[in-house]
Parts: C-alpha cells; structure tokens; sequence
C-alpha cells in the first residue's frame, strides 16, 4: 500500500544507490543499439551545485533518460575540470591556516598537497549531481589532469608547434598582480564603478605655448605613453599629425599619429597610447610601429622603466604623484567625475592589469577558420539558432589565445630552454635532451622546463575526443564521436565551444557535436541577476532537501524556453512539488480502487468512449511530449506531460471515471480499472525523464508483480484516436469547464446548485447531455438540466454559446446581481488604473532608458497581467449587465 504522502528524501538516495548499482546508466559500446552521446561541460573540481548546474544537467539528464527510452546506446560521459586557478587557491588558503606557502613546499610538494586535496575533498560537486538524479555513466568518469588527458594534452601541445599554430611572444595579456599569473576574460569580472577622467597638457614640441590636451582614466600610464593618436579628419587637429609631443615627467618625444581609433566626439579627441597597458593602445601601437613600455611589474608597482621618482610605488600610489605632479607643472587642466566599468579578477577581487608579457599562444585565427565553416555549412547546428550569430562575430574576430598561465597546479607546458635560449617541445624531457643533442652536438646539455602551466581551457578544449581515448584509436572514440549534442551556457561560448570546434576539427576531422543547445540564465524571480551581493542566490540544493529533487527538475524544464530566462523562485518549485503530489495521490486512488495494469488489455479495444477518449489525449500528449524533446523545446514537452496528467487524467479522467469504477457494471468496471492502470502506467514513462524518483518508485509499487526498473522500459507509443469519443468527452469538459468559469466570475458560491436550461441544441450537443447528463450534474454544480420555457428565459441568467449549443445559468436566488454588479464595476475601474499606470511608466522614454532591462520586462509582464485581467472581469460584467 502506497504511503498516504510523498515523502521524497526517503526514497531518493535509496533509489539512486539502486540505479548506480545495477548499471542502468551505463552505454553499451559492443551492443547493437544506434550510440547517443552527450559530454558533460566538466564542472570545476572545486565547485558545489548552483542553480546554473541544476539546469544544464537537468536538461542533459532528460534527454539522456529520453534516449535511453527510446533504444538508444546511450552515453553521458562524466568528469570534472581542474580548475587550475580556483583549485590551487584553495590549496594554497589551507597552507595559509598553517603559517606556510606554497614556496615553502617546493613545487612538487606542492602539487602533492594539491591531489592530496583532491583525493579527501575534490569532486564534492559529484555527490551533488546524484542528488540531482543525473544518469552519469560514472565508471567513465574522468579528470582533466588524469594520465590519459595530459598524454592528450601533450600530444595536441606538441603537435601544433610542430606545425607553427603555438608559439611564444610577447603581447599584452590579462595579469592578475595579486596571484602573478594571466587569467582569460572569463575570469575577469567587469564592474561598475565611480572614477575620474584626467585632462593632462602635453607640450607640442616646437611650438611654444602650445600644448595638447588628452584625457585618461590612469594618469600613472602616461609614463608609458610612446604616442597620441588624433582622428585623420579632425579638423582641430589634422595639421599636428606628423609633430610631437613632448611626454611630461619623463621628458621623452612621442610622436602625433592619425588613426581612426580616436573619436573626435569622446574626451578631448586626442588620445593618449600606451601600447604596453592597454588592448586597443596595443593594436594603435603596432599600426604606427610605437614603442611597447612596460612600466609596472608583476605587483603592478611601477618599474625601472620610468624616472626614480616613481619607482617602487604601487600603481594606485603612483597615479596621486602623478596627478600631483602634472598640477604643479599647471599641466593639469581639469578633472571630471567618470562612471566606468574596471575590470577585476573574479577569484582575487584586485584590479586587473593589461600587461605585457611573454606567453604561449595559440593561432586561434587559423584553427578558426575550419569551424567557421562547420556551422556555415551546418555540419554543427545552435539551438536557438541566434547564437551562432554570437559564434560567428566572436569566431571572425578572434583573437591570439593565451595558453600560458604562471602558476604550479595544471598540465606543464612540454617546453624546454636551452642554455642560450632555444626552445625544445616534445612530448618528453628525454625527446627534448635529444633534440637538443642533436642541435648541440654534444650529451652534456642542461635544459630547464618552461615552469608555466597551460589555460584550463586548453585541456577543456580536448575534452570530446580525449574523454574518449584519444590519442589512441579506442572503439569509444570510433563509436561515439562525434557526440549528438553539447548542452552550455551561452557565457562560455567562446571560451569552451569555439575552442572545442577548433581542436575537434583539427585533431579528429569531424565536429565534436551535431546540435549545441544554449541554455539561458537562471535569474531571481524578478529577473534579476543572481548575487551574493544582491542576496538573492537561490540554493537548488536547499530547495532538493525541501522539496525534492524531482520538484526542482519539473521546475527548471517547465521553464526551460528557448531564449529566455528563467525566472525562478521557491514558490514555483513548491507549485511543482504539489504537482508530484497530485501524481502520488492519482496512483493511490489507482491503488486503493484495484486499478491494476491487465497484460491483454488494449486501449484501441475499450467500449465505454471515456476510456477511449483518455487513450487519445495520451496518445496525443505523447507525441508531444516527444515533439518537444526531439526539437528542445523543454518548457513545452513539460507543459504538455503537466496538462495532461494533471489536468486530462487527475481532475477529468479520474472524476468522470468514479462512479464507473463504483458502479454495477462489471464490464465496465474492470475496463476501467484497466485503462486507469494502463494510462498511470505510461504517464510513470513520460514523466520519468523529468521526475525520474517519484516515478521509478510508482513504477516498482503499482505493479502486480515484481518487475524491471522504470529507467531502462521503452518510451510509450503514439496509439489511435478515437474521433468520436475525442469529440464527445471535449465537448463535455468544455461545457463544465465554461460553466465553472462563468460561476466563479460572478461569485456564485461553490456549494451552490443551479439549473442549467438549454436553449438552442443540435442533435449531437441534445446526445451529448443526455449521455454525459449525470457528469456535468456532478462536476459542474448542476441541478437539472432541462429546455428553457418560451419567453425570455435569459432575463437573470448567463449565457453560455458552446459550438452549437446555447445554455443558460439562472441566477436568480443564488447571488444579488446589484452588488456582484456593483463590485466588477468597482474592479473594473480599479484595473483600468492599472493599465493605464503601467501604459504611463512604459511610455516614459526616460524610465526605458535607465530602468535595468529585467524591471522593464517585469512591467510589460504585469501590464500583460493586468490587460488579461481587465478583459475577464469585462466579460464577466457583460454576462450580468442584461439582468
């Protein structure tokens, strides 16, 4: 007997032990099944489950569970990412707790400490994803720096210096001065903040008294500046270009240039370039051929680089010398006040430096170019197809990649120097000493590794293929790449599914996914941006322990339209904990009226058309339901399995049904228990990859007798349609649901009785009501239904037109039409306001402009809301108003 509630925290971790144990979730690479295969985006080692997770892994998870279904060989390929960064400050705070560093340690000593760590507290991440119900295959589970991935990387390393797409160079790189390593964009937080703008003269040289005027946000760059740039066609200062400056504090002459880089409508129109500190100066620079000067160090303390005065101070020290220099010289002219956006390292909080270093890079141009045509040519499809536009803008852009970042946890570059500098990659130090011996001519060389380690998105990149045995030729690598989907985030698009194209293409010959599905945001339940700072992080591990995991998954898939946000909030997980709920209590009205699943029983073959007509809608609401899977379309596959399991079976079958299932007819009794266990039966299979708990544990305890589990059964099928039982039992629900509506507009009290006269009728609506009469007496509040009398029947009743049918509801008696009148035109007005509040605020082209885009959107949604509301209570005023 099935507990009188649903009690989800006892019977998940016992059924997912019960899953991973039997191994359901494994693919079968020898087996004669067609392969599917999706590759976790490998969530940082050091992570915990946030609601970004909970989203992505539903999705991948449903579709995994679908496929699996639908007698597919289904591989979910696990494992988790290194996290170069993140995991060695983790590290390095515990060495910290203990008055140690991690010089201290030595680097092998401390990356000893780092897997360590690894082995006790790493990968909590993948406890979280099993209290999520994710089917991972887990005996594949991988790691980034695990033997097999870094003989990977190593090979993908050397192979593309050996053919020129990675090499060394000195460029301009994001440079984090408190952890002295370079960090991708990725990890570079941009953020509002209140700054100034700076106007400093510089003396044109020549020209006395003549001085021009460039505007900064960082006066300590300027002894850096090796030129200024103006517009060719500004007319200001056209005649200057050729001339020079002469650079204050520092006395150096730098040249005037005309590039188009200066906007003669920003600042003063001049601009000042400093080629080694900023990215644009950078590009300036390298068109007019300026000199690249290194003025700070990597604690962003100013160098040798500039006059003794300066050097040694910190950056933020030195720009108040600066400007208080400048200002004694009256080479100051004015500072304003500048709002502006700064970038900040996201895991040390500090400002972040555009600093010029040597670092390896990639050849991302070229490694481009193929998977640019990938999705040209649609060998590699995005969904929603908007974002290959994202793809494609960054793609055409792009960029030299870093790969080098100075610090001791991640795969070491497979680098080595030797004594005058000359540069050996090679997959060992023993086939660099060789090549070396070579080069050298001698045995007795020395060489020293290059100490950096490579982007965690390098070893990332390699991730499709090298989870899969790659660089050998293993039968999972020939069976399952390429994979059928990828399912991320769109703020990764550049830093992983670029990067993973490039390196599929140039090492496999083939996309490394048919299908990349973007997901979008998760964001508060006004649509803002989640925050620790805002406060208004939701925990989806908080809400599993609450409500259970199945709620959770229900919520995010029912929200899950393609480009838009999903708005999430406890109160909609809670709604659809309600909704496992409503599941729960259908199969135990099943239990409890012996409705159990007959091997011969034949939905096509039942006589009574109820049963019939509830064969179909599953019929159709399966088709559905695999429509919106097949094509993505999460929210509508959700929607599709909630109206029918709640609405067709839970509220209109099971209630159309009880007196069936009570009655004297035993034929028709026992159909009806069978089409009742029967539809329970396949609703467990449409809803399992959305609610895979409550569903497998219904599945073992509404059969007769022990059978296998829910997650390996077959996806239900399409049956046929009953027309007409379709077209009868419609009809009849629509005119309960019609006369439920038109009862609660007008307040009619619910425990109420009313007539229901027919006024005008066709022969199948006449048909209808004779044969479904006790239903809609039942469901509907009705007393009796019978013709109206000639005369005017509609005085003190609401009409109802239904096809060809027109009924009415007297209401004499029942409610005081003055007063229920009274009140709609009192709500009526009070919505007129509404709307005419939100049409006023929406209007306000100032409002538009400076509202964040989330609080805009909230008002056009309450303004929809309001409008909906306005139209039902002004049909509701009409039905009344003839009384």
């Amino acid at each position: 007997m099935l507990d009188k509630t649903y009690a989800p925290a006892e019977i998940e971790s016992r059924l997912y032990r019960q899953w991973e144990s039997s191994g359901v979730f494994g693919a079968e690479p020898s087996g004669g099944k067609t392969p599917f295969c999706i590759m976790i985006p490998p969530p940082n080692v050091t992570g915990s489950l946030h609601m970004g997770h909970a989203l992505t892994f539903t999705i991948q998870d449903m579709l995994i569970r679908y496929r699996r279904m639908t007698g597919r060989d289904a591989l979910w390929q696990p494992g988790t990412d290194h996290a170069g960064i993140a995991t060695q400050m983790v590290v390095e705070r515990q060495l910290a707790a203990e008055a140690l560093t991690r010089h201290d340690l030595g680097r092998e000593g401390f990356i000893e400490r780092v897997w360590k760590w690894k082995a006790e507290s790493g990968g909590a991440i993948t406890l979280q994803l099993r209290r999520l119900g994710a089917s991972l295959d887990w005996p594949r589970e991988r790691f980034t720096m695990d033997s097999g991935l870094d003989l990977a990387v190593r090979k993908a390393f050397v192979a593309l210096h050996k053919d020129g797409l990675i090499y060394r160079d000195k460029r301009l790189v994001n440079w984090d001065p408190k952890l002295h390593t370079a960090i991708s964009d990725l990890e570079v937080e941009q953020r509002e903040v209140k700054g100034r703008m700076w106007y400093f003269k510089y003396p044109v040289k020549g020209e006395a008294g003549v001085f021009l005027t460039v505007a900064t946000t960082r006066p300590e760059t300027m002894l850096g500046d090796s030129g200024v740039a103006v517009h060719p066609e500004d007319e200001r200062y056209r005649h200057l270009i050729g001339k020079s400056v002469v650079l204050p504090l520092v006395g150096r002459e730098i040249p005037i240039v005309g590039d188009d880089y200066a906007d003669p409508e920003k600042g003063t129109g001049a601009v000042k370039i400093t080629p080694a500190h900023d990215f644009n100066d950078f590009e300036v620079g390298k068109r007019h051929d300026l000199a690249q000067i290194n003025v700070l160090d990597r604690d962003a303390k100013l160098n040798e680089a500039v006059p003794e005065a300066y050097r040694g101070l910190d950056r933020f020290v030195a720009r108040d010398k600066v400007v208080a220099d400048m200002e004694a010289l009256g080479l100051l002219e004015k500072i304003e006040e500048n709002p502006m956006t700064q970038p900040f390292g996201d895991r040390s909080g500090v400002v972040i430096e555009p600093w010029l270093t040597d670092q390896w890079f990639v050849d991302a141009a070229e490694l481009a170019k193929d998977a640019i045509a990938a999705v040209e040519d649609g060998r590699t499809k995005f969904v929603p197809e908007t974002w290959s536009k994202t793809y494609f803008e960054w793609m055409r852009n792009i960029q030299p990649w870093c790969i080098s970042r100075q610090i001791w946890w991640g795969h070491q570059v497979p680098a080595w120097y030797g004594p005058d500098g000359a540069i050996f990659v090679e997959m060992t130090e023993e086939a660099a000493l060789a090549a070396a011996k070579a080069k050298y001519g001698k045995d007795d060389i020395v060489l020293l590794r290059d100490p950096d380690v490579l982007d965690t998105w390098f070893s990332s990149a390699l991730w499709p293929f090298s989870t899969l045995g790659w660089p050998e030729e293993t039968p999972e690598l020939a069976r399952y790449y390429p994979t059928d989907v990828l399912v991320t985030g769109f703020d990764i698009i550049f830093f992983w599914v670029a990067r993973m194209m490039m390196m599929g293409l140039r090492f496999m010959g083939d996309v490394p996914f048919r299908t990349v599905y973007i997901h979008a945001l998760v964001r508060d339940e006004k649509g803002q941006k989640m925050s620790k700072s805002k406060g208004n992080v939701i925990d989806p591990l908080g809400l599993i322990d609450s409500y259970g995991a199945d709620a959770l998954r229900f919520t995010l898939a029912a929200m899950a339209a393609q480009g838009r946000d999903v708005k999430m909030s406890e109160s909609r997980v809670q709604g659809y904990r309600n909704f496992a709920t409503k599941l729960w209590n259908a199969a135990r009205f099943c239990e409890m009226n012996e409705c159990r699943l007959e091997p011969a029983y034949k939905p096509d073959q039942a006589q009574h058309a109820v049963n019939r007509w509830v064969a179909g809608k599953l019929s159709e609401t399966v088709a559905a339901v695999g429509e919106g899977l097949e094509t993505y379309k999460f929210n509508e596959a959700a929607g599709a399995a909630y109206q029918f399991v709640w609405g067709t079976f839970c509220d209109w079958y099971l209630e159309i049904a009880k007196p069936l299932l009570t009655g004297e007819d035993e034929a028709v009794k026992a159909e009806t228990r069978a089409t009742a266990a029967w539809v329970l039966n396949e609703v467990l299979k449409l809803l399992h990859p959305f609610m895979p708990y409550i569903t497998e544990e219904l599945w073992a305890k509404s059969a007769a007798v022990p059978r296998g589990q829910l997650i390996v059964e077959a996806w239900p099928q399409a049956g046929a349609i009953d027309a007409a039982a379709t077209a009868d039992v419609d009809w009849v629900v629509a005119l309960i649901t019609a006369i439920r509506s038109a009862r609660a507009e007008v307040n009619v009290p619910p425990g109420a009785k009313t007539a229901l006269l027919v006024r005008e009728a066709d022969a199948d609506s006449r048909r209808r009501l004779a044969d479904y009469g006790p239903v809609v007496e039942r469901l509907a509040r009705v007393e009796t239904i019978a013709d109206a009398p000639a005369g005017d029947a509609a005085k003190g009743a609401m009409q109802i037109v239904l096809g060809a049918a027109t009924v009415l509801i007297p209401l004499a008696g029942v409610i005081d039409i003055a007063q229920e009148k009274a009140r709609l035109a009192k709500e009526l007005k009070r919505l007129d306001g509404e709307v005419e509040r939100f049409d006023k605020k929406l209007a306000n082209e100032k409002f538009i402009a400076a509202a964040p885009e989330e609080i805009v959107a909230e008002q056009r949604e309450k303004r929809a809301d309001a409008l909906l509301q306005r139209q039902k209570v002004r049909e509701a005023l009409a039905r009344i108003e003839t009384f």
